[in-house]
C-alpha cells in the first residue's frame, strides 16, 4: 500500500480516528497499532508479515538474554546469534540470487558451466529497513545504550507503518520512550504535519514521477537511442528524481507519524548543497548514514589506526552500504565510487592542512561525483550505465530536452538552496490561516498533483525496492 493512493487515504483516515480513541487505553491501542501496521505491510503479500513477526520474536529474546545475564560470554553469544539471524534473513531474501548468479558467471568464465540451483525468492518490501532497525536495537541493548523492551514494544518499533517500508531507520531510544508517554491530541502539530504530507506528495507526484516519465526512464531504458544532451539531462534529472522521491516519502512518513502523535528523526537536510562528500553523507539519508557510522565504520576501527586503515574502513562501509541498497554489481560500483571519493577527499584535506577548497569548487566536484554515482545506482546493469555515460558527448536530435523538463530538473535541485527559515515561515503562515483556508490550500495542491499524475497513476517509491 503506497502513501499517495486512495486506498492508503481511506486506511489512514480510519487508523487516525481509532488511534486517538484508543490512545488513552494502552492495552487496546498497542495491539491496535500493531495489527493495522501488519495489515499495511501485508497488503501486497500477507506472508511477509510472518518474517516481520519472526524478526521481532528473535530479537526480543536475544535482547532479553543480553540484558538479564551477567556473563559477558553469554551476552556476546546472544548478540552474535541475533545479528547472524538478521543478516541471514536479509541475505536469503535479498542476496541469494545475486551470489548464485555471480558464481554461475564465474564458473562459465573458466569453462565449468554447470549451473548452480537457484530458488526464486520474492523480495519482501522494506526488509533492509526493518532488519537494520533490529540490528541497531540488539546492539544498543548490548552496549547498554537502551534497556531491553517487551515483545509488544519491539514489534511496534519494527512495524510502525509510517516508517516501515522506506524509513527513516528509527532507533529504539527514539521511539520506545514515546510509546510509554501518553499522547494528547490537543497538542498534536497538525499544521506542520499536513505541511509535510502535502509537500512530500507534491515532490513525489509532480516532480519525481514527471522527471522519470519525461526523460529518466526513456534514456536509461534505451541509452543508445538518445543524444548527449538527453543523456546529461537524464543524469541530472535522476538526481532530482531520487531526491524528491525519497525525501517526499520521508516527509510524508514524518508528517503521518506526527498526526498520530509521534516524532520520527529527520532524514534529509538539503544534501545537494553539500560542498564535500563527507557533508553530503551527513545530509542524505541521515538515518542510514549514522547507522553505517555507528554500527559498521566505528566498530571496524573508524579513523583510529592511521590513514590506510581509515581508507579501508571507509571503502568497506560504503561497499556494504551499496549492497544494502540492492543485490547487483551496479550498487557495488555506486558504493565504491563514494568510498573512493570519501577517501580521496580525506587525503586531500590532510595534504592541504589549513588551506580550504573554495566552496563553489567543492560543490561542483561533490555534486558531479554524486551524479556520476547515481548513474550506476539507476542503471539496471553495468552495461547500461556505461552506455549512458558513453552517450554524453554524442550528437543528434534531442526531443526530450524541453524547457519544462529542464526547469523541473533545475527546480528539484535548486529548491534545496532555499534557506530553512523560509520554509518555517511558509509553514507558520499556513498554520496561522483559518482551518477552512488550510483545507482549501491543501485541496488545491492535491488536485494539481492529481492532474499531473493523470491516468498513469503514482509510480512506486524508489526505496520500496530496498
Amino acid at each position: 500500500m503506497s502513501f499517495p493512493t486512495i486506498e492508503f487515504a481511506a486506511f489512514f483516515l480510519v487508523v487516525y480516528v481509532l488511534s486517538w480513541l484508543f490512545m488513552p487505553h494502552p492495552r487496546v491501542w498497542r495491539p491496535f497499532i500493531l495489527v493495522v501496521s501488519y495489515f499495511f505491510y501485508g497488503w501486497v503479500d500477507p506472508r511477509w508479515v510472518l518474517l516481520l513477526v519472526g524478526s521481532s520474536i528473535v530479537n526480543t529474546f536475544a535482547a532479553q538474554v543480553i540484558a538479564r545475564t551477567p556473563s559477558d560470554t553469554v551476552r556476546k553469544r546472544a548478540l552474535i546469534a541475533a545479528v547472524v539471524f538478521d543478516v541471514g534473513l536479509l541475505a536469503t531474501f535479498k542476496y541469494l540470487g545475486f551470489f548464485v548468479d555471480s558464481m554461475n558467471d564465474a564458473l562459465d568464465d573458466v569453462g565449468l558451466g554447470t549451473p548452480l540451483p537457484l530458488m526464486q525468492v520474492v523480495l519482501p518490501i522494506g526488509i533492509s529497513f526493518f532488519t537494520f532497525q533490529a540490528i541497531s536495537y540488539v546492539v544498543d541493548v548490548y552496549r547498554r545504550d537502551t534497556p531491553a523492551a517487551s515483545l509488544g514494544d519491539v514489534a511496534i518499533l519494527q512495524a510502525f507503518f509510517p516508517h516501515l517500508v522506506a524509513g527513516p531507520i528509527v532507533r529504539a531510544n527514539e521511539l520506545l520512550p514515546q510509546l510509554r508517554t501518553p499522547r494528547d491530541p490537543r497538542v498534536v502539530l497538525a499544521g506542520p504535519a499536513l505541511f509535510l504530507v502535502a509537500g512530500g506528495f507534491i515532490k513525489k507526484t509532480v516532480v519525481a514521477d514527471e522527471l522519470a516519465r519525461r526523460v529518466v526512464d526513456p534514456v536509461f531504458n534505451d541509452p543508445l537511442g538518445h543524444s548527449g544532451p538527453e543523456a546529461l539531462l537524464a543524469i541530472y534529472g535522476f538526481a532530482g528524481q531520487i531526491y524528491c522521491d525519497f525525501s517526499g516519502y520521508t516527509d510524508m512518513a514524518i508528517g503521518l507519524a506526527l498526526l498520530l502523535g509521534f516524532r520520527l528523526p529527520q532524514n534529509f537536510d538539503r544534501p545537494y548543497t553539500a560542498t564535500s562528500l563527507r557533508q553530503f553523507w551527513r545530509r542524505w539519508h541521515m538515518t542510514l548514514s549514522r547507522w553505517l557510522r555507528d554500527y559498521l565504520y566505528i566498530p571496524l576501527g573508524g579513523n583510529r589506526h592511521g590513514p590506510r586503515r581509515t581508507y579501508r574502513n571507509l571503502m568497506a562501509t560504503m561497499l556494504i552500504g551499496g549492497l544494502w541498497h540492492g543485490a547487483a554489481w551496479t550498487f557495488v560500483v555506486w558504493g565504491g565510487i563514494h568510498g573512493t571519493a570519501l577517501s580521496g577527499e580525506r587525503a586531500l584535506r590532510a595534504r592541504l592542512g589549513a588551506r580550504r577548497i573554495p566552496p563553489l569548487v567543492g560543490w561542483l566536484v561533490t555534486f558531479n561525483v554524486v551524479c556520476l554515482a547515481w548513474v550506476f545506482f539507476r542503471a539496471p546493469d553495468l552495461g547500461t550505465a556505461f552506455d549512458v555515460l558513453g552517450r554524453i558527448g554524442a550528437g543528434g536530435p534531442s526531443p526530450l530536452v524541453t524547457l519544462p523538463v529542464v526547469a523541473l530538473a533545475v527546480a528539484a535541485i535548486a529548491i534545496q538552496t532555499i534557506p530553512p527559515d523560509w520554509w518555517r515561515t511558509a509553514e507558520a503562515w499556513l498554520v496561522a490561516r483559518p482551518a477552512v483556508a488550510q483545507g482549501l490550500a491543501l485541496g488545491l495542491l492535491v488536485v494539481a498533483a492529481d492532474a499531473a499524475v493523470g491516468q498513469q497513476g503514482v509510480a512506486p517509491f524508489i526505496y520500496y525496492r530496498f
